[in-house]
C-alpha cells in the first residue's frame, strides 16, 4: 500500500480522477501495512464524516474497503457477494463526489464473503442502508461508481456541475 498519508488521514481522489475506474487487485499478503492502511482508511473516512471508503478512492488498487454505520465498523477484503434479495432505492453519496446526492436501486438485503485483516473468511448478512454502503463500497473495487447506474441525462448532469467545479477538468 502506498498512498501518502499525514498522520494517518489520506487525500480522497475525486471524480473525474481516473484511478476511480480502475479495477482493484486482490490482497495477496495479510501484514502489519495492510492493517496500518485499513486503519488509515478508517480515520479518512471519519474526518470526511463518511459512511464507507475504498481503497481506490485514496490511490490504491487493492480490493479493500471499509463501512461504518450505527456503531457497526467492517472491513471488506477481497469482497465478494454471495447471495442478494429484494430491492430498495435510496439516496446515495460518494466521499470522490462531493456535494452530488443521486437516487440509486440496489438490493435490499445482502450476504456478503470476505476476508479479515488475518486473511480469514468472514461472512456478512446485512440489510438496508448497510447493505446499500456495502455494495456502494465494492463498486469501487471494480471501477464502478455510483453514477453509473443513473440515467444518462442525470449522469451528465452531475458531469457537468463536477466540471464547473473542477475548471472543466475531465
Amino acid at each position: 500500500m502506498s498512498a501518502e498519508s499525514l498522520s494517518g488521514i489520506l487525500e480522497i481522489k475525486k471524480y473525474p480522477d481516473p484511478v476511480l475506474k480502475k479495477i482493484s487487485e486482490p490482497v495477496t499478503v495479510f501484514d502489519d501495512d495492510l492493517a496500518k492502511f485499513v486503519k488509515d482508511l478508517f480515520s479518512s473516512m471519519r474526518v470526511h464524516d463518511g459512511v464507507g471508503l475504498a481503497a481506490p478512492q485514496v490511490g490504491v488498487l487493492k480490493k479493500i474497503a471499509v463501512v461504518e454505520y450505527e456503531g457497526k465498523s467492517y472491513v471488506l477484503i477481497n469482497p465478494k457477494v454471495i447471495d442478494q434479495k429484494g430491492i430498495q432505492e435510496g439516496e446515495e453519496g460518494c466521499l470522490s463526489f462531493p456535494g452530488i446526492y443521486a437516487n440509486v436501486v440496489r438490493p435490499q438485503w445482502v450476504k456478503i464473503e470476505s476476508k479479515d485483516l488475518n486473511g480469514e473468511t468472514v461472512t456478512y448478512e446485512v440489510e438496508g442502508f448497510t447493505a446499500r454502503a456495502f455494495l456502494h463500497e465494492m463498486d469501487h473495487l471494480s471501477g464502478k461508481l455510483f453514477i453509473d447506474y443513473l440515467s444518462n441525462l442525470k449522469r451528465n448532469a452531475i458531469k457537468k456541475k463536477v466540471s464547473k467545479h473542477t475548471g472543466g477538468h475531465f
